[in-house]
Protein backbone atom coordinates (compact mmCIF):
# COMPACT_ATOMS: atom_id res chain seq x y z
CA UNK A 1 0.00 0.00 0.00
CA UNK A 2 1.53 3.28 -1.08
CA UNK A 3 1.83 6.17 1.38
CA UNK A 4 -0.20 9.32 0.60
CA UNK A 5 1.81 12.22 -0.75
CA UNK A 6 1.89 15.13 1.71
CA UNK A 7 3.33 18.64 1.40
CA UNK A 8 3.20 20.96 4.38
CA UNK A 9 1.37 24.29 3.91
CA UNK A 10 4.61 26.17 4.62
CA UNK A 11 6.48 24.31 1.89
CA UNK A 12 3.60 24.70 -0.56
CA UNK A 13 3.50 28.49 -0.07
CA UNK A 14 7.29 28.69 -0.35
CA UNK A 15 7.27 26.76 -3.63
CA UNK A 16 4.51 28.99 -5.04
CA UNK A 17 6.38 32.13 -3.98
CA UNK A 18 9.65 30.90 -5.53
CA UNK A 19 7.83 30.09 -8.76
CA UNK A 20 6.29 33.57 -8.96
CA UNK A 21 9.54 35.38 -8.08
CA UNK A 22 11.48 33.57 -10.78
CA UNK A 23 8.93 34.50 -13.42
CA UNK A 24 8.91 38.16 -12.35
CA UNK A 25 12.72 38.38 -12.27
CA UNK A 26 12.88 37.43 -15.95
CA UNK A 27 11.09 40.65 -16.93
CA UNK A 28 12.88 43.96 -17.41
CA UNK A 29 12.57 46.47 -14.60
CA UNK A 30 9.84 49.11 -14.35
CA UNK A 31 10.64 52.34 -12.50
CA UNK A 32 8.20 54.80 -10.92
CA UNK A 33 9.66 58.19 -9.95
CA UNK A 34 7.94 61.17 -8.35
CA UNK A 35 8.90 64.55 -9.78
CA UNK A 36 7.70 68.12 -9.27
CA UNK A 37 4.60 67.85 -11.51
CA UNK A 38 3.55 64.25 -10.98
CA UNK A 39 4.74 60.66 -11.37
CA UNK A 40 6.94 59.24 -14.14
CA UNK A 41 7.01 55.60 -15.26
CA UNK A 42 9.84 54.16 -17.34
CA UNK A 43 10.74 50.70 -18.61
CA UNK A 44 12.79 49.10 -21.33
CA UNK A 45 10.21 47.74 -23.74
CA UNK A 46 11.04 47.47 -27.48
CA UNK A 47 7.42 46.57 -28.33
CA UNK A 48 5.26 49.49 -29.46
CA UNK A 49 2.05 47.45 -29.08
CA UNK A 50 2.36 45.53 -25.81
CA UNK A 51 2.49 48.19 -23.11
CA UNK A 52 3.64 47.74 -19.53
CA UNK A 53 2.32 51.18 -18.51
CA UNK A 54 -1.28 52.25 -19.15
CA UNK A 55 -4.04 54.53 -17.93
CA UNK A 56 -6.69 53.19 -15.54
CA UNK A 57 -8.74 56.34 -14.95
CA UNK A 58 -8.53 60.14 -15.00
CA UNK A 59 -5.68 60.52 -12.50
CA UNK A 60 -4.66 56.88 -12.06
CA UNK A 61 -2.08 54.80 -13.94
CA UNK A 62 -1.14 51.13 -13.97
CA UNK A 63 2.31 49.59 -14.54
CA UNK A 64 3.31 45.95 -14.34
CA UNK A 65 6.09 43.46 -14.92
CA UNK A 66 5.89 39.70 -15.46
CA UNK A 67 3.66 37.63 -17.72
CA UNK A 68 1.89 39.90 -20.18
CA UNK A 69 -1.36 37.96 -20.52
CA UNK A 70 -1.81 37.91 -16.73
CA UNK A 71 -1.21 41.57 -16.02
CA UNK A 72 -3.19 42.61 -19.11
CA UNK A 73 -6.19 40.75 -17.72
CA UNK A 74 -5.70 42.61 -14.43
CA UNK A 75 -5.47 45.94 -16.24
CA UNK A 76 -8.71 45.32 -18.12
CA UNK A 77 -10.46 44.33 -14.90
CA UNK A 78 -9.20 47.53 -13.25
CA UNK A 79 -10.48 49.72 -16.08
CA UNK A 80 -13.92 48.07 -15.90
CA UNK A 81 -14.08 48.44 -12.12
CA UNK A 82 -13.08 52.11 -12.31
CA UNK A 83 -15.61 52.87 -15.05
CA UNK A 84 -18.41 51.11 -13.20
CA UNK A 85 -17.65 52.85 -9.90
CA UNK A 86 -17.34 56.25 -11.55
CA UNK A 87 -20.61 55.78 -13.43
CA UNK A 88 -22.59 54.42 -10.47
CA UNK A 89 -21.34 56.97 -7.93
CA UNK A 90 -19.03 59.83 -8.86
CA UNK A 91 -15.72 60.14 -10.71
CA UNK A 92 -14.12 61.40 -7.50
CA UNK A 93 -15.00 58.09 -5.83
CA UNK A 94 -12.51 56.27 -8.07
CA UNK A 95 -9.21 56.30 -6.16
CA UNK A 96 -5.85 54.62 -6.49
CA UNK A 97 -6.20 53.19 -3.01
CA UNK A 98 -9.53 51.57 -3.86
CA UNK A 99 -8.16 49.97 -7.03
CA UNK A 100 -5.02 48.82 -5.22
CA UNK A 101 -7.15 47.11 -2.55
CA UNK A 102 -9.21 45.38 -5.25
CA UNK A 103 -6.05 44.12 -6.95
CA UNK A 104 -4.65 42.95 -3.59
CA UNK A 105 -7.75 40.84 -2.94
CA UNK A 106 -7.58 39.28 -6.40
CA UNK A 107 -3.85 38.49 -6.25
CA UNK A 108 -4.10 37.19 -2.69
CA UNK A 109 -6.94 34.85 -3.58
CA UNK A 110 -5.11 33.48 -6.62
CA UNK A 111 -1.88 32.98 -4.68
CA UNK A 112 -3.46 31.15 -1.73
CA UNK A 113 -5.78 28.90 -3.77
CA UNK A 114 -4.36 25.47 -4.43
CA UNK A 115 -6.15 24.87 -7.71
CA UNK A 116 -4.06 27.13 -9.98
CA UNK A 117 -0.61 28.59 -10.21
CA UNK A 118 0.06 32.07 -8.76
CA UNK A 119 0.22 35.05 -11.07
CA UNK A 120 3.78 35.91 -12.09
CA UNK A 121 3.24 39.67 -11.87
CA UNK A 122 3.99 42.73 -9.78
CA UNK A 123 1.99 45.93 -10.17
CA UNK A 124 2.20 49.66 -9.58
CA UNK A 125 -1.02 51.62 -9.09
CA UNK A 126 -0.33 55.37 -8.93
CA UNK A 127 -2.58 58.38 -8.46
CA UNK A 128 -1.51 61.98 -8.97
CA UNK A 129 -2.90 64.58 -6.57
CA UNK A 130 -3.23 68.34 -6.65
CA UNK A 131 0.18 68.61 -4.95
CA UNK A 132 3.26 66.40 -4.62
CA UNK A 133 2.30 65.55 -1.04
CA UNK A 134 -0.96 64.01 -2.31
CA UNK A 135 0.67 61.73 -4.92
CA UNK A 136 0.32 58.03 -4.19
CA UNK A 137 2.24 55.00 -5.49
CA UNK A 138 1.17 51.52 -4.44
CA UNK A 139 3.22 48.42 -5.17
CA UNK A 140 1.40 45.08 -5.23
CA UNK A 141 3.24 41.78 -5.12
CA UNK A 142 2.22 38.40 -6.50
CA UNK A 143 0.74 37.33 -3.13
CA UNK A 144 -1.41 40.45 -2.75
CA UNK A 145 0.79 42.44 -0.38
CA UNK A 146 0.39 46.24 -0.75
CA UNK A 147 3.22 48.69 -0.08
CA UNK A 148 2.89 52.47 -0.10
CA UNK A 149 5.98 53.76 -1.93
CA UNK A 150 7.50 57.24 -1.74
CA UNK A 151 9.82 59.15 -4.10
CA UNK A 152 10.74 56.15 -6.27
CA UNK A 153 10.10 52.42 -6.61
CA UNK A 154 11.39 49.56 -8.78
CA UNK A 155 10.06 46.11 -9.61
CA UNK A 156 11.23 43.26 -11.82
CA UNK A 157 14.59 42.50 -13.41
CA UNK A 158 17.68 43.69 -11.53
CA UNK A 159 15.52 45.68 -9.11
CA UNK A 160 18.12 45.86 -6.33
CA UNK A 161 20.79 47.34 -8.61
CA UNK A 162 18.33 49.82 -10.16
CA UNK A 163 17.00 50.84 -6.74
CA UNK A 164 20.55 51.40 -5.45
CA UNK A 165 21.26 53.78 -8.33
CA UNK A 166 18.04 55.70 -7.69
CA UNK A 167 18.87 55.93 -3.99
CA UNK A 168 22.15 57.66 -4.86
CA UNK A 169 20.92 59.96 -7.64
CA UNK A 170 17.25 60.72 -6.93
CA UNK A 171 16.44 64.41 -6.40
CA UNK A 172 13.17 65.41 -4.76
CA UNK A 173 10.92 67.83 -6.69
CA UNK A 174 13.08 67.58 -9.81
CA UNK A 175 11.74 68.65 -13.19
CA UNK A 176 10.60 66.10 -15.78
CA UNK A 177 13.86 66.13 -17.75
CA UNK A 178 15.98 65.45 -14.65
CA UNK A 179 13.67 62.68 -13.44
CA UNK A 180 13.70 61.09 -16.90
CA UNK A 181 17.51 61.10 -17.10
CA UNK A 182 17.82 59.49 -13.67
CA UNK A 183 15.16 56.84 -14.39
CA UNK A 184 16.64 55.86 -17.77
CA UNK A 185 20.18 55.76 -16.38
CA UNK A 186 18.96 53.50 -13.57
CA UNK A 187 17.32 51.13 -16.06
CA UNK A 188 20.67 50.82 -17.84
CA UNK A 189 22.27 49.35 -14.74
CA UNK A 190 22.63 45.61 -14.83
CA UNK A 191 23.99 42.81 -12.64
CA UNK A 192 27.56 43.03 -11.43
CA UNK A 193 30.30 42.11 -13.88
CA UNK A 194 33.41 40.07 -13.11
CA UNK A 195 35.03 43.11 -11.50
CA UNK A 196 32.22 43.44 -8.96
CA UNK A 197 30.81 46.69 -10.41
CA UNK A 198 27.31 46.96 -11.92
CA UNK A 199 27.28 46.86 -15.71
CA UNK A 200 26.15 49.95 -17.58
CA UNK A 201 24.59 50.46 -21.00
CA UNK A 202 22.70 53.16 -22.87
CA UNK A 203 19.15 52.15 -23.83
CA UNK A 204 17.98 53.55 -27.20
CA UNK A 205 15.00 55.92 -26.99
CA UNK A 206 13.06 53.63 -29.32
CA UNK A 207 13.36 50.79 -26.78
CA UNK A 208 11.96 52.86 -23.91
CA UNK A 209 8.37 53.02 -22.73
CA UNK A 210 7.80 56.20 -20.73
CA UNK A 211 4.57 57.74 -19.45
CA UNK A 212 3.65 60.35 -16.86
CA UNK A 213 0.77 61.40 -14.65
CA UNK A 214 1.06 65.17 -15.08
CA UNK A 215 -0.96 67.27 -12.63
CA UNK A 216 -0.41 70.43 -14.72
CA UNK A 217 -2.53 69.16 -17.62
CA UNK A 218 -5.74 71.20 -17.87
CA UNK A 219 -7.94 68.28 -18.94
CA UNK A 220 -9.27 65.76 -16.37
CA UNK A 221 -7.16 62.93 -17.81
CA UNK A 222 -3.64 63.38 -16.50
CA UNK A 223 -2.01 60.38 -18.21
CA UNK A 224 0.41 61.14 -21.05
CA UNK A 225 2.63 58.74 -22.99
CA UNK A 226 5.99 60.15 -24.16
CA UNK A 227 6.75 59.13 -27.73
CA UNK A 228 10.30 58.17 -28.90
CA UNK A 229 10.79 61.45 -30.80
CA UNK A 230 10.17 63.47 -27.65
CA UNK A 231 12.35 61.12 -25.60
CA UNK A 232 15.24 61.57 -28.03
CA UNK A 233 14.93 65.35 -27.76
CA UNK A 234 14.81 65.24 -23.96
CA UNK A 235 17.58 62.70 -23.45
CA UNK A 236 19.97 64.21 -25.99
CA UNK A 237 23.42 62.70 -26.58
CA UNK A 238 24.05 59.99 -23.98
CA UNK A 239 27.07 58.40 -25.58
CA UNK A 240 27.31 55.17 -27.61
CA UNK A 241 24.30 52.92 -27.51
CA UNK A 242 24.75 49.41 -26.19
CA UNK A 243 22.09 46.91 -27.16
CA UNK A 244 20.68 44.55 -24.58
CA UNK A 245 22.37 41.12 -24.54
CA UNK A 246 20.57 38.35 -26.35
CA UNK A 247 18.41 36.27 -24.07
CA UNK A 248 17.46 32.65 -24.35
CA UNK A 249 13.85 31.56 -24.56
CA UNK A 250 14.06 30.40 -20.95
CA UNK A 251 14.98 33.87 -19.68
CA UNK A 252 12.97 35.98 -22.13
CA UNK A 253 11.70 39.18 -20.51
CA UNK A 254 8.19 38.74 -21.84
CA UNK A 255 6.61 35.40 -22.83
CA UNK A 256 4.72 34.88 -26.04
CA UNK A 257 1.01 35.56 -25.82
CA UNK A 258 -1.45 32.74 -26.23
CA UNK A 259 -4.63 34.29 -27.69
CA UNK A 260 -6.67 31.86 -25.61
CA UNK A 261 -5.32 33.49 -22.44
CA UNK A 262 -7.03 36.82 -23.24
CA UNK A 263 -10.78 37.04 -22.60
CA UNK A 264 -12.83 37.02 -25.78
CA UNK A 265 -14.76 40.13 -24.75
CA UNK A 266 -11.65 42.18 -23.94
CA UNK A 267 -10.30 44.93 -26.11
CA UNK A 268 -6.87 44.52 -27.74
CA UNK A 269 -3.97 46.21 -25.93
CA UNK A 270 -4.15 49.97 -26.37
CA UNK A 271 -2.15 52.89 -24.99
CA UNK A 272 -4.35 53.20 -21.89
Amino acid sequence: MSMPFYVSPEQLMKDRADFARKGIARGRSVVAVQYADGVLFASENPSQALHKVSELYDRIAFAAVGRYNEFENLRIAGVRLADMRGYAYDRRDVTGRGLANAYAQTLGTIFSSGGEKPYEVEIFVAEVGDSAAEDQIYRLTYQGQVTDEHQYAVMGGADEVVAAYLHEHYTENADLSTALHVAVAALGRGPEDNGGAPSERVIPAGDLEVAVLDRTRTQPRKFLRLMPTRLEAMLGDRGPTTAAPAESAKSAPEPEIDPSDIPADSDPPTPG
